[in-house]
């Protein structure tokens, strides 16, 4: 109980401080129109990184991978498995339209096109204090395809994090109980077209080259770059996004979302959709022409391009947007 508190008000003074510190950049502008949109923004960042700090965060710098527990899976993903004291290996196929999805703590993910239709997963890991071998990589299989976690170990001994899908905090995220560790496990990924790619860390960078699939992106500390024929979404809270889509017709709402960094998107040329974009320190520029246009600043834009429909929602704190025309 003592350490849940002192957990709960190490993460209570991180927000305060990133509050005071948004509130007072709003107070030098000395606009009032600047300051709802900075708390709109703040309060952008305050939701995406509290689903990350559920609990404290390790002082990471490490490669890695050990011993995997082997699961049976299904004959839609055959698989194998392969794991040595620094390096974990696992390969396998899953149905298109299902997703690889990578989970981290500290440490880099890279994704590139595979040769054939199966996935191909390689994590090492590294450390300067802590032991790697502490460090284990996991597999789970679900539904919507695989995910591959790098499992810290917890120094609470009635909690133990473990491997599971999607976004979360605590247990799901991986960070329960893990102190003072410095091992990192970086990832290297190659994904068959047509397999959706999520990757999602904490203090490392995200690289997704040249992919035939959808792809979603979540980091806190590190820069995000993404190309694909298919369509993205990335989140970082430090970081610049630099990204390239094919596929204009996402079904959804997409989001592009920093704090400290500048976001730059290719979009393809006979794109539409409802896009709204707002920075605080920086300008947004368009190569799109800007149709319906609700609002237009050097801060500030919200209108359609073509035809309408979908949203497009890009944000950050500190950073130009460019929204540029591929081809």
């Amino acid at each position: 109980m003592l350490d849940e508190s002192r957990n709960q008000n190490k993460e209570k003074k991180i927000y305060k401080v990133i509050m005071i510190l948004l509130v007072g950049l709003a107070a030098i502008s000395g606009a009032r129109k600047d300051l709802n949109q900075l708390l709109s923004l703040a309060n952008d960042v305050h939701s995406f990184t509290d689903k990350w700090f559920g609990g404290i965060l390790p002082t990471a710098q490490a490669r890695t991978v050990s011993t995997v527990e082997t699961c049976s899976l299904t004959d839609k993903a055959k698989t194998s498995t392969t794991a040595s004291a620094d390096e974990f290996r696992w390969s396998g196929r899953v149905s298109q339209g299902k997703a690889i999805e990578i989970k981290g703590i500290s440490g880099d993910i890279s994704a590139e096109p595979a040769s054939g239709d199966e996935i191909e997963v390689v994590a090492n890991k590294s450390a300067r204090r802590s032991d790697p071998d502490a460090v284990k990589v996991q597999f789970v299989e679900h539904s919507g395809g695989v995910t591959i976690c790098a499992i810290y170990p917890s120094e609470d001994p009635g909690q133990v994090n473990t491997c599971e899908s999607g976004t979360g905090s605590g247990r799901n995220s991986g960070t329960i109980g893990v102190r003072n560790n410095d091992v990192r496990v970086d990832f290297r990924v190659r994904v068959p077209a047509g397999v959706t790619f999520v990757g999602r860390t904490i203090n490392g960078e995200i690289k997704v080259a040249s992919l035939s699939s959808n792809v979603f992106t979540h980091t806190v500390n590190g820069s995000i770059s993404i190309s694909t024929s298919g369509y993205a979404e990335a989140k970082t809270v430090n970081g610049e996004i630099l990204v390239s889509v094919g596929n204009g017709n996402w079904p959804k709402t997409l989001e592009f979302k920093t704090v400290n960094g500048g976001i730059t998107l290719d979009l393809p040329a006979n794109l539409s959709t409802q896009v709204t974009a707002d920075t605080f320190n920086g300008e947004i520029s368009s190569d799109f022409p800007i149709s319906s246009l609700e609002t237009m600043t050097r801060k500030h834009l919200s209108g359609k391009i073509g035809g309408g429909g979908r949203e497009l929602i890009l944000k950050t704190l500190n950073g130009s947007i460019s929204l540029r025309r591929a081809g």
